[in-house]
């Protein structure tokens, strides 16, 4: 997620653990800071722009080095003046903050190795969006209440702030059932076998939805709301490269992106040079992690180290066209497509 709702999210947790027993401006801010610590990985530099995404989120959301870290760190804030008689309690409260940083982050479809250091497989349920209002804002809420209130009343707040944004977490995950069911329902319709299907919600709500199914040669991209009259879906096609796939299969870099999407990715040349695409963040035909690999001659040299080469829609068009889709309106897509269907 997004760091302010971290930052939000530590705080709430820390003011709720430690209720009476210190400042509740003391806790908001020392579960601010171990809500926000695992995020500092994103500064380390792992040589190249593929290492850099599929590294971030490793280590430092394990669970498993954050329980390690959270003594040490209650330890510190506890030699704090006023504070040393708090040290369990500091304890519990700053290993909350930091592991439900992990923890949320693996609501999204990023990828969280939550369990390194044993493996780096990526965990992602992708039932909310990185930036979602509904579930950030009562957190932010709670944290204020407590802070300007500073009794018990304040404190309730707050744990109605933490109570309505995982309630909110729930809901995600009923609405992402549901809309699977809806595609894979318009699939079969179709007749289409498709190998993977990726439901995640569109930016900043659990309202309108975004699907992408793939097949070895091609991906369809649809968008489903749930404020929909029917149940229909409009695809667009798209070719995911099968033929660049299969040539160059064997690259590592390749190979690296095809296990940390879960298979939902695309490969395109152009210019000499090979480009992959990450195809579950952004929409057609702009794509947040789209990756120049380089050209044959550069990669077999090891002279090329991938770079970033993805782009953002226009939001002048782009938010507008989310803001009626979400509503329900049936909109041709802002992609180009090779081939639209409807059951």
């Amino acid at each position: 997620m997004d760091s302010l709702t971290q930052i939000a999210l530590g705080a709430a947790v820390s003011v709720a653990v430690m209720g009476r027993r210190t400042a509740v401006w003391k806790a908001a801010l020392w579960g601010a800071v171990a809500g926000t610590l695992p995020d500092l990985d994103a500064f380390i530099d792992h040589g190249d722009a593929i290492l850099n995404m599929t590294r971030h989120r490793a280590e430092s959301h394990a669970p498993l080095v954050l329980t390690l870290a959270a003594p040490v760190l209650a330890w510190l804030v506890s030699r704090l003046p006023g504070e040393s008689g708090h040290f369990r309690r500091w304890w519990l409260a700053l290993w909350l903050a930091l592991v439900t940083h992990p923890l949320l982050d693996a609501m999204t479809v990023y990828g969280t190795q939550l369990l390194q250091p044993f493996t780096d497989h990526p965990f992602g349920v992708g039932s909310i969006f990185i930036i979602d209002p509904l579930y950030t804002l009562p957190l932010i809420a709670g944290v204020v209440a407590a802070l300007r209130l500073k009794n018990a009343r304040g404190f309730a707040w707050n744990r109605a702030g933490l109570a309505l944004s995982t309630l909110y977490l729930g809901w995600s995950v009923l609405a992402q059932q549901h809309v699977t069911q809806v595609a894979r329902e318009a699939l079969q319709a179709e007749g289409v076998q498709a190998q993977g299907l990726l439901v995640t919600p569109a930016p900043f709500s659990t309202v309108l939805w975004r699907l992408v199914a793939t097949t070895p040669t091609h991906y369809r991209e649809g968008h489903y709301s749930l404020l929909d009259k029917d149940r229909r879906i409009e695809w667009t096609e798209h070719e995911r490269g099968a033929d660049l796939i299969a040539r160059h299969g064997g690259d590592a870099n390749l190979a690296r992106m095809a296990t940390f999407t879960h298979g939902f990715y695309s490969v395109t040349s152009g210019d000499g040079h090979l480009y992959v695409t990450d195809l579950r963040m952004g929409q057609e035909p702009t794509y947040t992690f789209r990756f120049d690999l380089g050209t044959d001659e550069a990669r077999a040299s090891g002279g090329h180290r991938p770079t970033l080469a993805g782009s953002r829609p226009d939001l002048g068009t782009a938010l507008p066209w989310l803001w009626m889709r979400l509503r329900g309106e049936r909109l041709p897509s802002l992609a180009s497509p090779v081939k639209a269907a409807a059951p």
